[in-house]
This record gives C-alpha cells, sequence and structure tokens, in this order.
C-alpha cells in the first residue's frame, strides 16, 4: 500500500526460514527478491544478500570436533550438535562436504543467483579444487577468474602442487588450462613472483620460458662479476632446459607434430645460437670473476653488462673483458669471440678501448691493442688507423712522444698526414705529404699551408710555398 520496495522484507523472511531450518520455504522466500547477476563472470561474489545467505549457511555447518571438554557442553549445545550431526557427513577422506543439505543448500543459491567466481570460491573454501577446476572449464571462464578464484589461494595457502597435480589429471596433456596457465605466469611475473613462476613453468614444461626466467635470476641485482660467479649455476639451468627442449622438439619432429599451443616455441637454430651465448657468458663470467679476484679489474662501471642484454651490452662486454685482464692479449681471444659469435661492429668496440685506454694514459696498451687487431685476421686494410683516428679526434692531449709513436704504427700515409693535421703538427704533416706522387703532394702541401696560414705559424706557411 506504501509503494515500498518489498525486497528487504522477503530477506529478511527467508532469513528467518533458513533459521528455523525450513530450507524450502526460505527458497520460496529468497525468490521474490534475488536476482541472478548480470554477467556470470564479473569478479565479485554477487549481490551483498546473496553472501549473507551463503555465509550463514556456511556458518552452520562447521566441522565437529568432540573433545573431553564436550562431556560439559550445555544442553543447548549438545542439541545442536546432534541436530548438525544428523544432518553433517563432514568428516570425509577428503574433509569435503557435499552429502550435508546445508551444502547442498549453498550450491543452489549459489548457482542460481551467484558469479560464478562465488561458487568457484565456495569450492575453494570447502577443499573442494577439483570441483572448482571443472567448474571453470566448464562455464569457460576467464582467466582473470581463475587467478582470483583458485590460483592465489592455492599458491597463498601452499597448495600449488596440489593444483599442478589436479590439472594434470583432468588434462594430463595441460592443453585445455593453456589460456590460464599463461595468464598466472603473467599475473606473477607482474608480482615480481620470479620464483613461483620458475616453478609454474616447469611444471608446464614450458622449457624456453624457464630459461628466460634463469637469465633473470642470473642477472638481476648483480653489481659485480664476483657477484656473477657465484650465480652460475644458473646458467647451466639454462643450458638444460634448452636441450630438453631440443629434444622433445627433435622427438616430436618424427612422429605427427605436436600441439603445444600455449608453450613457447623456437627454431632449433635459434635454441643452438642460445646456448652457445650460454657457453660464452660462462666463459666471460669465469675470466672477469678472476680479474676482479685478483685485483687487476680497473672498470667501475655502475652497469654490469652481460652477453644476455641488447647488441650495446654485448660489445660492452667486449670492452670490459679486453680492458680488465692483465694485459690486452689475455682478453682479447674472448672478445673476439664475442664479436664474431654476434657479429658485433668490431672497429667500433677497438675505438671505445683505445678511447678507454687513452684515458687511464696506457699508451702502449694502445699498441698492443692494434697488434692483436691486425694478428686476429680479419681486420680491413685501415682498421687500425681508423682506431688511432678515432682517439685523435677525441683527445688532443697525448704526450708529444706517445703520439707520434702512434702514428708513426699507421699504415697509411694519407690517414698519418690526416693524424697529424688533427693534431697540429703541421711540420710532420708537411714532411710526409711531401714524400708522395707530385700531383698528390701538391694537393697536400696546399693544404698544410693554407691551416699554417690560418694558424698563424709562418715558418710551416714559408716551407711550404717555398716547396710548391
Amino acid at each position: 500500500k506504501s509503494g515500498l520496495d518489498p525486497g528487504g522484507a522477503w530477506h529478511a523472511w527467508g532469513m528467518a526460514c533458513l533459521k528455523a531450518g525450513n530450507l524450502t520455504s526460505a527458497r520460496e522466500k529468497f525468490n521474490r527478491c534475488l536476482k541472478p547477476p548480470m554477467d556470470l563472470n564479473q569478479l565479485n561474489h554477487g549481490s551483498r544478500l546473496v553472501q549473507d545467505v551463503i555465509q550463514y549457511l556456511e556458518s552452520t555447518v562447521k566441522p565437529v570436533l568432540i573433545t573431553d571438554d564436550d562431556y560439559f557442553a550445555t544442553l543447548r549445545e549438545l542439541e545442536a550438535t546432534l541436530r548438525t550431526r544428523s544432518l553433517s557427513l563432514e568428516v570425509m577422506c577428503e574433509g569435503k562436504i557435499q552429502h550435508n543439505s546445508y551444502y547442498q543448500e549453498c550450491l543452489f543459491y549459489l548457482h542460481s543467483y551467484g558469479t560464478n567466481l562465488a561458487i568457484i570460491s565456495f569450492y575453494m573454501r570447502h577443499d573442494c579444487m577439483r570441483e572448482a577446476l571443472l567448474h571453470l572449464l566448464n562455464k569457460e571462464s576467464p582467466s582473470e577468474v581463475f587467478i582470483e578464484g583458485i590460483f592465489i589461494p592455492s599458491y597463498e595457502s601452499g597448495k600449488l602442487h596440489m593444483l599442478e597435480n589436479l590439472l594434470e589429471t583432468i588434462d594430463p596433456g595441460l592443453e585445455s588450462w593453456g589460456v590460464y596457465l599463461i595468464a598466472a605466469c603473467k599475473y606473477l611475473q607482474r608480482k615480481n613472483y620470479y620464483h613461483i613462476l620458475y616453478e609454474l613453468q616447469q611444471f608446464m614444461k614450458d622449457h624456453v620460458r624457464a630459461a628466460m626466467t634463469c637469465i633473470r635470476f642470473f642477472t638481476h641485482g648483480a653489481k659485480s662479476y664476483t657477484e656473477l660467479g657465484g650465480k652460475q649455476m644458473w646458467l647451466l639451468k639454462i643450458k638444460d632446459h634448452l636441450k630438453v627442449y631440443l629434444q622433445e622438439v627433435s622427438r616430436s619432429s618424427g612422429r605427427k607434430k605436436m600441439a603445444f599451443t600455449f608453450r613457447k616455441k623456437m627454431s632449433a637454430t635459434d635454441v643452438s645460437r642460445h646456448i652457445n651465448t650460454v657457453d660464452l657468458q660462462m666463459e666471460v663470467t669465469k675470466f672477469l670473476h678472476q680479474c676482479e679476484s685478483s685485483g687487476a679489474s680497473q672498470m667501475t662501471d655502475s652497469s654490469l653488462p652481460t652477453l644476455f642484454g641488447n647488441n650495446n651490452m654485448k660489445m660492452d662486454v667486449a670492452c670490459k673483458v679486453i680492458l680488465e685482464g692483465k694485459n690486452i692479449e689475455e682478453g682479447f681471444g674472448i672478445a673476439f669471440r664475442v664479436l664474431q659469435d654476434f657479429q658485433l661492429e668490431a672497429t667500433e668496440v677497438y675505438s671505445r678501448v683505445a678511447k678507454q685506454l687513452v684515458k687511464q694514459q696506457k699508451y702502449s696498451e694502445i699498441q698492443q691493442l692494434l697488434k692483436c687487431v691486425n694478428e686476429s685476421g680479419v681486420a680491413a686494410k685501415n682498421d687500425g688507423d681508423n682506431i688511432i683516428l678515432n682517439c685523435l679526434n677525441e683527445f688532443k692531449n697525448i704526450p708529444a712522444e706517445d703520439l707520434d709513436n702512434l702514428i708513426q704504427d699507421m699504415d697509411s700515409d694519407e690517414n698519418k698526414i690526416q693524424a697529424y693535421l688533427l693534431c697540429n703538427k703541421l711540420r710532420s704533416a708537411y714532411l710526409v705529404s711531401v714524400r708522395q706522387e707530385r700531383a698528390r703532394a701538391v694537393q697536400l702541401v696546399q693544404r698544410v699551408r693554407q691551416l699554417a696560414d690560418s694558424s698563424g705559424d709562418h715558418v710551416v706557411t714559408a716551407i711550404c710555398a717555398q716547396w710548391l
């Protein structure tokens, strides 16, 4: 008559029927005020009214444990115990309560008015993980429901192995769980739970991704190669995962093609290349670890380059290996292999090393570097000259004697002249210029005279003019 919403009254009446144990009448009353959700896959447990009903029903079916103190229970408690015991077959081998009428009543309300997440969470609360998983599959619920309802509660309660066993029991190939497992991996990665992620990837037999996680374990947080030296077991694990993957690929190629729909794929060539990278990283780690231990290490970079980074980082590794040995020759072999294996720009790396040696005032070692480059067998004709020119472009204050020695080591007269001009050694540039073929000598001497004129070096200007 007053036009008020009767929902609250029906709900109160339904709750009263529940408390009186009149389950049929309660259903009838609740049917007038409860509505199913618009979207069964929404990430909540349904309306507050439904949650109240489930909460009450669950509180009615608590496990009954008899202890000596029960002899002193009041008559009311004893009556309640007997009434609940008659309904409850809770003490089952798996601790489940499917046979309890209150349990069945919960399921009725959940299936009629609850979300998939509410149903799955109910199963999980009552140790019915298998039922939760089957419901997820049957309803084709999205991966968010799996994460929220099953995966997070499983690892938080230490039941990840139980979950893995059930996933495998329901589908030994794990194919039907692929979408959910990949979603779980992404969730763990976002949360930085890399140890759980690695365990899950091993269970999934996703060897390529497991190897990638091992790379992170090896590189993350390390501040020195001494630290990386203590983490070399992860390099061995990377190799193990990649080798197992290769074996599986070769086994499956003979048979019908295996449907690894969710496991990361990689060509055998790429896998072999990665194994080679790991081997080389082990060699680099061992070498730089020894250098740091012996105190030979000179570099104080804040970043720690490894071969698992981009090409620029790989070049940093090559530079570091050359510079940190007792001498240039000691680390050159390993650095040369890094350059060859990853097809890096060798001249750029050697120039970086040379510049670093100039900074450290180790001019004789630049000559040793040039010797190693020339003896490597793959250096182009002007590589050595270009390394020196790159240095001179940046550093003008090399001591005269060392500068002369470096320029004298250059192969091409043209490059020597360019180097002398860069360092404003005009007389030396003139002396080399006049030794060239006549037509070319004229051009070079004219250039020297122009520079001498503009810099106010009247002596060299006069010499050039006289020659010309």
